[in-house]
């Protein structure tokens, strides 16, 4: 673990803070080898067993109040600047790192929007008021949704170099995946393969293994978030598959498409070729489209309606989510209004944050097109960090 890159990371918080005009983030966890808050892999980098608080305030301060046997790791760490050991309870220590620093407003991690600022139980949540009941602090708590998603989406330069490096491994095994594809694999087969070259390049899937690498052949497969089956490539087929990998704590996740010729066929068939263009240039649309302060569903709209313009079905799901260190790293979408995303739309982008773009089209009887890219924000748009899928690659 790169504690150095955590302490990068807390400066950054003490800046959102302020920013924001949120006097203390409080972080309250125990048990985390069982029950991580996401937020400790960015401010903690290890792992703490009994009921724990960290603190870092609008005033620069951080302090952790820990276990005593946790007390120790922690202080390696160098995260905090103050490290308080409790031994029968949490409480003491907790009311008066609260009333030294005095916080008005104090961000807790629990949000109805976004995943990765949701690491406060239920059960923990109770506890703090428990704990810190005949205080004026239990009327001073504000969801930390600002602060994670801000945190998370603003990539260091550090943090960029780690996912490029992600995404060059995973563009040079697609490239091997290109010369071992043949006619007659099976999803799985294909997929075993992936798994091998991860094996030789030491490096993780980027998500549930099951699933990482997904491969899909042909019409009428499982469709999108299924693991490899039994199923066999054929001519006439367009294989698509969704891939990534995590090094040192970063991830990658592109897809590509391929089309298996027919006996007789030099090319692909031309409604295959109107459905990747589509995709294709439904990305780049999006893409000229994506710079700081423009709210997520404008720039899902410009690659759904290009899709719908040329013909096909709208695709159903988000355009495209953040990456860092998972595969889908919460925050703002570039996605339509609906229901199920709920503010996340009206989010306005951000310079640094990570995108990727991924529009589908179905084309009856040959199958799913689809391309994922990955996209850093820019003050002045946005840049690839993957190499664009420009042509379907073509399998003899």
């Amino acid at each position: 673990m790169s504690y150095e890159l955590i302490r990068e990371k807390i400066a950054q918080a003490i800046e959102i803070l302020r920013e924001k005009g949120i006097d203390a983030w409080l972080i309250f966890v125990r048990e985390t080898a069982a029950m991580a808050d996401p937020t400790l892999e960015m401010i903690l980098g290890t792992s703490c067993t009994w009921e724990s608080a960290f603190l870092i305030t609008a005033g620069g301060s951080t302090a952790a109040i820990v276990g005593n046997l946790d007390k120790a790791n922690i202080e390696s760490t160098g995260n905090y600047q103050q490290v308080i050991a409790f031994t029968a309870s949490i409480r003491e220590e907790l009311r008066q790192l609260l009333a030294a620093h005095d916080p008005q407003i104090i961000a807790l991690n629990y949000s109805t929007d976004d995943y990765m600022a949701d690491g406060l139980t239920h059960g923990m949540f109770l506890l703090l008021k428990k704990y810190l009941r005949g205080t004026p602090y239990v009327k001073r708590f504000v969801s930390s949704e600002e602060i994670v998603s801000t945190l998370r989406g603003r990539k260091s330069e550090t943090e960029l170099v780690r996912i490029r490096e992600a995404i060059r491994i995973t563009e040079e095994i697609y490239a091997r995946v290109s010369r071992f594809l043949r006619v007659g694999q099976s999803e799985r087969e294909i997929a075993e393969f992936i798994k091998e070259q991860m094996r030789n390049e030491n490096v993780v899937p980027a998500w549930d293994e099951t699933m990482c690498p997904s491969v899909f052949t042909g019409p009428e497969t499982a469709g999108a978030h299924y693991g490899p089956t039994e199923r066999l490539t054929q001519p006439g087929h367009i294989l698509n598959m969704d891939f990534g990998v995590k090094k040192e704590g970063y991830c990658s996740d592109l897809q590509r498409t391929w089309y298996f010729l027919r006996q007789g066929e030099t090319d692909a068939p031309e409604v295959v070729y109107r459905g990747f263009y589509a995709v294709r240039d439904a990305i780049q649309k999006a893409a000229s489209a994506l710079r700081p302060g423009v709210e997520g569903w404008q720039i899902d709209k410009i690659a759904r309606d290009h899709i719908v313009q040329k013909g096909f079905e709208e695709y159903p799901h988000a355009l495209g989510h953040q990456v860092g260190r998972r595969a889908h790293d919460g925050g703002g979408l570039l996605c339509p209004v609906w229901d199920r995303y709920k503010k996340l739309p009206f989010k306005k982008i951000e310079a640094g944050q990570v995108y990727t773009l991924e529009p589908r089209v179905t084309v009856e009887g040959y199958g799913v097109a689809t391309i994922e890219e990955m996209v850093v924000v820019q003050e002045s748009g946005a840049e690839f960090l993957s190499t664009p899928q420009q042509e379907i690659y073509l399998v003899k």
